[in-house]
């Protein structure tokens, strides 16, 4: 099976009718290593591979991927939006001045005092991103 088929698969199982918009981003996006990206650097990997697409068209995809089950976003300071492929339960670092993300395992990070939600409201996903800074004394 090649690439192609397996986005498409992939596209199909979420619901999405599989546009060659969503082709393309879905090669960039769902082959190789989990990562975190903006829809600024979707589209410059997009202009690097010679794909017609426009920032908007990416941002569009982007959310109806997230909506969808796809990706997962993560809000960094209210001010920029990342987007992870890893859908999975874990949480993130955010290294301020390099605008980089890093996975914290699940595993590693104990939330505690989850508040009650309000009737007819369930928690359906706690998102902690702890931001770093260089140290001090480095």
């Amino acid at each position: 099976m090649n690439n192609s088929q397996t986005i498409r698969e992939i596209l199909s199982k979420a619901g999405l009718r599989p546009t060659r918009q969503r082709l393309d981003l879905g090669d960039l996006l769902f082959t190789g290593v989990d990562r975190h990206l903006t829809a600024e650097m979707l589209r410059d990997e997009a202009i690097g591979k010679n794909m017609q697409i426009s920032l908007a068209t990416i941002y569009n995809t982007l959310h109806q991927f997230t909506e969808a089950g796809l990706l997962r976003e993560v809000a960094v300071s209210g001010v920029k939006t990342y987007f992870d492929t890893n859908i999975g339960n874990h949480h993130h670092f955010y290294v301020s001045g390099s605008n980089t993300i890093l996975d914290i395992p699940d595993e590693q990070l104990e939330v505690h005092g989850i508040p009650v939600p309000p009737e007819g409201m369930e928690v359906s996903q706690i998102d902690v991103v702890v931001h770093l800074r260089p140290s001090r004394d480095a």
